[in-house]
């Protein structure tokens, strides 16, 4: 099933929706938070009635289940160039993750300024599949969509426990081609940078905040990774995704927990 379908949600009339997470879109046994956030962030640009979702920003209260879930909707503010709409996913009476959208235009012409990280536009030669790896059983997302690591960056791979904590990506949607919902999924496509450290295991997102900025052009997307503190458990990873045309798509920040050191 293509990423679109998957994500799809069904409105109820009343400013809820419907959708239903499925097995592909997780990591280990949970749904995949960018996943998640792209859903709501459906949900939330059909409620506003027109638009592009501009920056979406989550709270992670609760990991939900594979399977169906309810998302309530409520616009904030009506306005000529953004509208604001909260979204809170339920489930079995539990509220999941609530976000903050702003929807309104994305501009079409080129940017006046970006200082972005230099990354190849598609994988170089020896850029690993994460399908093809052993911990792709565990790693569902890596399968349900396109994705290379560059191994140069990723020393986990090797046995590497002593940084840096910067990850080179590739992803793209199977069968169809990114829109500004995947770019959303690519900003959190990452496995945790922390990896780098030796610190591997669930590492769940507590907050996270994406700013989308162009819609992406076919291809790929380039995805750079970093982190400036680790500080006990607590980490931030910031994801910067370019899309095939050299244009900044999505900008992502979350501050999220590593298994101890």
């Amino acid at each position: 099933m293509t990423f679109t379908k998957s994500s799809a949600v069904r409105s109820l009339g009343d400013g809820t929706f419907t959708a239903a997470l499925p097995s592909e879109w997780t990591v280990g046994p949970k749904p995949h938070g960018g996943f998640l956030l792209a859903v709501m962030t459906r949900a939330a640009v059909t409620q506003a009635g027109a638009g592009d979702p501009l920056a979406v920003s989550a709270q992670f209260l609760r990991t939900p289940e594979v399977g169906p879930v309810l998302i309530r909707t409520e616009i904030r503010k009506s306005g000529r160039t953004a509208t604001a709409v909260t979204a809170v996913l339920e489930q079995r009476g539990q509220v999941c993750v609530e976000s903050s959208i702003t929807v309104g235009r994305m501009p079409e012409q080129r940017a006046d300024y970006a200082d972005l990280p230099s990354i190849p536009a598609s994988p170089p030669p020896g850029a690993v599949d994460l399908s093809s790896l052993p911990s792709a059983q565990f790693y569902k997302v890596g399968s349900a969509c396109d994705v290379r690591v560059d191994p140069q960056t990723a020393g986990f791979l090797t046995g590497r426990t002593d940084g840096p904590l910067t990850l080179k990506l590739w992803a793209r949607p199977h069968e169809e081609q990114p829109d500004p919902y995947f770019t959303l999924v690519a900003g959190d496509i990452s496995m945790p940078v922390t990896f780098n450290l030796g610190r591997y295991g669930w590492s769940p997102t507590v907050q996270l905040t994406a700013l989308l900025r162009a819609k992406p052009a076919p291809g790929w997307l380039r995805i750079h990774v970093t982190c400036q503190a680790v500080h006990g458990q607590w980490f931030d990873e910031d994801a910067t995704v370019i899309d095939s045309a050299g244009r900044l798509v999505c900008q992502a920040r979350q501050l999220a927990l590593t298994p101890a050191g």
